[in-house]
């Protein structure tokens, strides 16, 4: 059997870039920096994952996802 999954990856999802004791990351200090990205977007909220991840595990597992790489920031592990 194929399991049928998705990925992510922390920055791009996870959101909660001051909580609970994440340190900062060089993309956290790149971005911030003025003209490094378009419009001045940042992770600092992202997908909002780290709140809605209830949700979004309710929504792959509608969509008939077994699979689920989940990525967690370094900087959550080591701040």
């Amino acid at each position: 059997m194929f399991p049928w999954g998705t990925a992510t990856a922390a920055y791009q999802i996870e959101g909660a870039v001051a909580e609970d004791g994440r340190g900062t990351s060089v993309w956290d200090t790149f971005v911030h920096e003025p003209g490094r990205v378009r419009d001045g977007h940042t992770g600092d909220v992202a997908c909002d994952h780290y709140h809605r991840w209830r949700e979004d595990v309710a929504l792959m597992s509608g969509l008939g996802v077994n699979a689920y790489r989940f990525s967690i920031a370094w900087t959550r592990v080591l701040p």
